[in-house]
């Protein structure tokens, strides 16, 4: 079968039209009809992965169709693995933040940084150094939970009203 240039980009604008099992499939008729050395070819000429090509023969030829479990790709959350961590971070945290001094915002300012709670983990709550998150993950669950870890800033006292003096009222 000879591949113009109208053939092979109408075959790529339908493979990328396409999605999941239905590409795979029809990139598998597709290079079935090629004949011999069609995956290649349709590699070569048509951008198209031999590996999904394979996938898609296959599919072709066991009539079952894989399915693509992309939830279940990835790296877990913290909490998955460590069930108790945001209950033992709270803890820790919760005695030693304060709200806003000018209570211009909602956020809990606390003194304790990413390092120091992880610290306080392993002292406190008998977590292992080797089970636990990052400081950089575990300030992204203070950040997540509603602490800022940041220095405490103190309330600044208002200024003393003038007092009238005898000077001040000639």
């Amino acid at each position: 079968m000879e591949l113009t240039d109208s053939l092979k980009s109408l075959f790529v604008e339908t493979a990328t039209t396409l999605k999941g099992s239905d590409r795979r499939l029809f990139m598998a008729r597709t290079v079935k009809n090629l004949g011999p050395g069609g995956q290649r070819r349709a590699e070569r000429e048509l951008g198209w992965n031999r590996i999904t090509i394979r996938k898609g023969m296959h599919e072709l030829d066991s009539g079952f169709i894989c399915l693509d479990a992309f939830s279940a790709r990835g790296r877990k959350r913290a909490e998955v693995h460590l069930p108790q961590l945001l209950d033992d971070i709270r803890d820790i945290v919760d005695g030693q933040s304060q709200n806003d001094p000018q209570f211009r915002s909602k956020r809990l300012y606390t003194r304790l940084s990413a390092p120091e709670v992880r610290r306080q983990l392993i002292a406190q709550k008998g977590y292992q150094d080797t089970q636990l998150p990052t400081p950089q993950t575990i300030t992204a669950k203070l950040n997540e939970m509603g602490y800022f870890p940041k220095k405490v800033a103190k309330s600044k006292p208002q200024k003393k009203f003038h007092k009238p003096t005898r000077s001040s009222t000639n």
